[in-house]
């Protein structure tokens, strides 16, 4: 029965499959040999370690713990690799990048220039779902309503965190406070750095997180208003990793997979068209220069990753971190790694 209920599940996999669209692979099919595979056994770990891995891991799971020295041989004997194309057929899509920032602030409000990082309210509260800057004016309403998980010193750090759903927080103490992402206001995303290149602030060539957040710092009240133009608010939770995450030493910030995200090995995609927890074959442009062509596996999500080819790299934690996140921006292929039969 066990046998019979792993072939089950990997036939749904496959219809699921049948939905993507993809072709095999060829004359320009991955070449593992550029890839040194450090840290992708620890992604697979992770997620082979949860009590329910996504289909079809927990066959997979099995054959890898015996294989985990092996891991490049039972890579090319097991998968098949398949390109991924859009619905029109084209091959080149969307590669960005992400990280978890890390921000300075306290749990109790210390200064008037702190920002507040919101609990998700519940629907009781009148402006849980109005624009970002509706819920923005009403601190002192969220603080008397409990709503207040801690406070930001910087607005402009507060900001990116939202944009990245999900950072730490170091307190006064030296501690850290992880924060996750717990809910939006229902209002679509906007990259406010879209209107600083149609203002012609920052030519489409420049254009970075790092250079946005100059900016917004530099120019305090016209920055305000940009960010209100981007009205989806986040909610955070605190979040703190699970006990086998811990006892293995991962401290990545949770991806929607469930697992904690290793970094240059975890991407978010859309998972209508990737299921959770596929093997990915990623090339795309470096920041740091030259091809970056690597295994990475899908353990998280995100509003603005849709379709498909379409990847979002976690690329780890804090300043460094954020630099090379913040300026992946580009065209580049992904091949879905199916297991075969």
């Amino acid at each position: 029965m066990p046998r019979l209920a792993a072939l089950f599940a990997q036939g749904l996999v496959a219809i699921w499959l049948a939905g993507c669209a993809s072709t095999p692979a060829r004359g320009d099919s991955p070449e593992l040999a550029v890839d040194d595979l450090e840290g992708l056994g620890d992604a697979i770990e992770a997620q082979c370690a949860l009590a329910r891995p996504p289909m079809p891991w927990p066959t997979l799971c099995e054959e890898w713990r015996r294989e985990r020295t092996q891991l490049r041989d039972w890579l090319g004997r097991r998968f098949e690799a398949r390109l991924l194309r859009a619905p029109d057929g084209n091959d080149r899509g969307l590669i960005t990048g992400y990280y978890e920032p890390e921000l300075r602030g306290s749990r109790e409000r210390e200064s008037p220039s702190q920002v507040p990082l919101l609990r998700r309210p519940g629907p009781e509260w009148p402006l849980a779902r109005q624009p970002r800057a509706q819920i923005e004016a009403a601190t002192d309403a969220a603080a008397t309503a409990g709503l207040v998980l801690a406070w930001a010193d910087d607005p402009v750090d507060a900001f990116f965190l939202q944009v990245q759903g999900s950072g730490r927080l170091r307190l006064r103490d030296g501690s850290v406070m992880r924060v996750g992402y717990a809910g939006d206001n229902g209002h679509a995303y906007r990259a406010i750095g879209r209107d600083l290149i149609e203002r012609g602030v920052i030519s489409a060539q420049a254009i970075s997180a790092q250079a946005i957040a100059r900016w917004l710092r530099a120019n305090p009240q016209a920055g305000r208003e940009l960010m209100h133009r981007n009205a989806r608010y986040v909610y955070f939770r605190e979040s703190t990793p699970s006990a086998r995450d811990a006892l293995a030493g991962r401290d990545g910030p949770i991806g929607s997979l469930g697992v904690a995200l290793t970094p240059l090995r975890s991407v978010a995609v859309d998972p209508r068209a990737v299921p959770p927890g596929s093997l990915l074959w990623l090339e795309a442009e470096d920041p740091r220069g030259g091809l970056l062509r690597r295994m990475v596996v899908a353990q998280d999500t995100g509003a603005a990753i849709t379709g498909v080819p379409r990847a979002d790299l976690y690329w780890g934690t804090g300043a460094a971190a954020g630099e090379h996140a913040g300026l992946m921006k580009g065209t580049g292929r992904l091949w879905l790694l199916q297991p075969r039969p």
